[in-house]
């Protein structure tokens, strides 16, 4: 295999010529320049690039760790930060965990074999000590709020946006209000239970369990919501729905099985996605695109610690 040596000899110049013609150094005679152009050439030579990166010190590649790669929410944050590692010249490596902490694990890692130069965690697993035990090793980002810890973060405050929804609702008329989530182990679903109990304190108003609905990300989740609330003696009224996806599944099953919308359930989806706007469903507007760019300049920014808190706004449309 043809080395940097090989192309000196070649084009009748010196090792460090051959370097500075293949770092596009501005002070190099242009027949010396040609020479060496004219060697990589007929050599076939190819540059190893990841001793270009060790000698800078980067290799141009951050991880972005998410739970799943087919759901919209994490899409729209992919492709803000696809967006902007394109301008800035890098390449992401995808970590898609399942929610399985050992493949968090895997690219906190790689984080700290310097396989990655900054890692943004969409969606997190693993616990605050963990996390905290691979900070001297390189940026980490987080989307949720970090509470103070020495991690950069752009995050909505879900207890604000769902207090927020809620409040709404109640002033909508609605007494009888659910809700329905993706997990309740995350620290982003953490917030909007205590948000949904403080609502209902606040308003003096029973909690009942059945008006919770777990494992909700997909369009065909809805089906199942609507079958659990057609068999209640004293189903909701309405319903929080932290995917505007499972909103859209919601609204259709519900025309089906002969329930009115708004007026028998009213629906408040999360996200302002495209497919809210065609159903004409209300919404809560995250600019998630918006995030995703957000998110990637801080994965590269080893200078300082940042939080970004996104301000969420309420799409009011025919849904409730």
């Amino acid at each position: 295999m043809t080395n940097i040596k090989d192309l000196a000899k070649m084009a009748g110049v010196s090792v460090t010529t051959v370097s500075r013609v293949l770092n596009n150094h501005p002070y190099v005679k242009e027949e010396k320049r040609q020479a060496v152009l004219k060697a990589i050439e007929e050599s076939n030579y190819q540059q190893n690039i990841n001793a270009v990166h060790l000698s800078k010190g980067k290799t141009f590649l951050v991880g972005v760790v998410l739970p799943v790669s087919d759901h919209p929410y994490f899409a729209a944050l992919v492709t803000g930060i696809a967006s902007e590692s394109f301008k800035n010249q890098y390449n992401l490596v995808l970590i898609q965990t399942n929610y399985e902490r050992n493949r968090e694990l895997a690219a906190l890692q790689m984080l700290k074999q310097k396989q990655i130069d900054g890692l943004i965690i969409c969606s997190r697993n693993c616990d605050w000590a963990t996390i905290e035990a691979y900070i001297p090793y390189g940026p980490i980002v987080l989307c949720e709020d970090p509470n103070g810890k020495n991690v950069s973060a752009t995050f909505i405050d879900h207890y604000k946006s769902f207090m927020k929804a809620l409040d709404y609702l109640y002033r909508k008329g609605h007494r009888k209000i659910g809700y329905c989530i993706g997990r309740r182990t995350g620290t982003n679903s953490k917030f909007r239970e205590q948000a949904y109990r403080d609502f209902l304190k606040k308003y003096n108003l029973p909690f009942n369990p059945d008006y919770v609905f777990e494992r909700c990300l997909y369009l065909e989740d809805g089906d199942r919501v609507i079958r659990s609330i057609s068999q209640m003696s004293d189903p909701p009224s309405a319903l929080l729905v932290t995917s505007d996806q499972v909103a859209a599944g919601i609204f259709t099953r519900a025309r089906q099985e002969n329930i009115s919308i708004p007026d028998d359930l009213a629906l408040v989806g999360f996200d302002n996605e495209p497919i809210a706007k065609m159903m004409n469903i209300t919404t809560m507007e995250i600019p998630l695109v918006d995030v995703g760019r957000k998110l990637f300049l801080q994965a590269i920014n080893e200078s300082e610690i940042t939080y970004q808190e996104i301000d969420v706004q309420l799409i009011e449309r025919k849904t409730v």
